[in-house]
């Protein structure tokens, strides 16, 4: 076993992220407050949306998301089996049913010409997941919702500061969380820019973000007057400093994992038994997560994890096949989903890798591609 040791995710902070803490800290406000309304107003302003509702994570972004729009019991909700479970564990939060729809086999996100056909008079949204940081095919998928009177909820989770582009798409340049009704993104440790924990909705319908407003703080409008059921699930202002700094760098963060995933997809375009990721036409991928896809992944992890190099699946259960989903009486069978979670595996692509761990990475990877490929 070599020394190298190149972690599949790290965390980037500086001395700015601890130095507003502490402001916070001695400001004796820690909860949500001045700086969550900052963080609010600028997320929407990067993003392009009118407002932005920041909340304690990704998953209660999702939930508060599909409530702020009415989504309750009896609902259906058009999805994607391939994601982290999450997607569908918000949807169940509401009473509302996920419909799983198959994936594009080269983009990993949810296949809009299997969207229709899962369409019934129970549908009320679709939610696209913007994987692993590349925008769904959005043109496609928000006329079908037009055509079928739906909502359309990105779950932009791992997709901050990706951008749509198709020169003869009206939401050609615009980033992804301000194309559907409503977008949705976490900032869990691992994602492009983090608050240590949390998540934010954008949204240009201003019922929408003060409904959500409400709901993510037990229903309030004023307070100590409760009109609607409702939740903890703010922000604080600690997270909201982090988030500030961290969002203040995040195009910097993002040409990186764009710099070393270009390095990969160039080294390792030819390698045998590997299939490098491929991109949405000329759309921005943020590269959350690079993965490929191989036969034998767990010949391949091993390999690799025995040479200092980190890796991760996202996802190795279709969320339907999950234990919850088969109790509830799931039974699907999307064929390109089952084909990928037998087959991604994600490299280290995060700020912090170095051009020599990239170089590490690709001979290791050809060294496995002889033994194993």
């Amino acid at each position: 076993m070599t020394e190298t040791n190149i972690p599949i995710a790290s965390p980037v902070f500086g001395d700015e992220e601890a130095k507003e803490v502490v402001k916070v800290l001695k400001s004796g406000f820690i909860a949500q407050g001045s700086k969550v309304l900052e963080f609010e107003k600028q997320f929407a302003e990067f993003i392009g949306t009118d407002f932005a509702v920041a909340t304690s994570s990704g998953t209660s972004a999702l939930h508060v998301a599909l409530l702020s729009c009415g989504i309750s019991e009896g609902d259906e909700i058009i999805t994607t089996p391939f994601s982290f479970v999450a997607t569908g564990n918000s949807i169940l939060f509401t009473g509302a049913k996920p419909v799983f729809v198959d994936i594009n086999e080269d983009t990993y996100n949810i296949n809009p010409d299997k969207i229709e056909d899962a369409i019934t008079d129970k549908t009320k949204a679709i939610m696209p997941v913007h994987l692993y940081g590349q925008s769904a095919e959005m043109d496609e998928i928000m006329k079908i919702a037009k055509n079928n009177d739906l909502l359309v909820i990105e779950d932009a989770a791992q997709a901050h500061g990706a951008i749509y582009k198709n020169e003869n798409s009206v939401f050609d340049g615009k980033k992804i969380g301000s194309i559907g009704e409503l977008g949705c993104f976490s900032f869990y440790p691992t994602k492009n820019m983090t608050t240590g924990e949390g998540g934010i909705i954008t949204t240009n319908n201003k019922e929408y973000a003060d409904k959500a407003k409400m709901i993510r703080s037990h229903g309030e409008k004023e307070r100590y007057k409760h009109s609607i059921l409702g939740y903890n699930f703010r922000l604080t202002d600690i997270s909201a400093a982090i988030g500030l700094v961290q969002l203040k760098i995040l195009n910097e963060f993002n040409q990186k994992r764009i710099k070393n995933a270009e390095f990969l997809n160039k080294e390792l375009a030819n390698v045998k038994g590997i299939k490098t990721p491929k991109l949405n036409g000329n759309s921005r991928h943020v590269y959350h997560q690079y993965t490929i896809a191989v036969e034998n992944r767990d010949e391949w992890i091993k390999f690799l994890n025995e040479n200092g190099i980190g890796t991760g699946v996202h996802y190795p259960i279709a969320i339907y096949n999950q234990e919850l989903y088969k109790n509830l009486g799931y039974n699907d069978n999307c064929p390109v989903t089952e084909q990928m979670t037998e087959k991604v595996i994600s490299l280290p692509i995060h700020p912090k890798i170095t051009e020599n761990d990239l170089k590490i990475i690709v001979s290791k990877l050809k060294e496995a591609s002889n033994l194993i490929g």
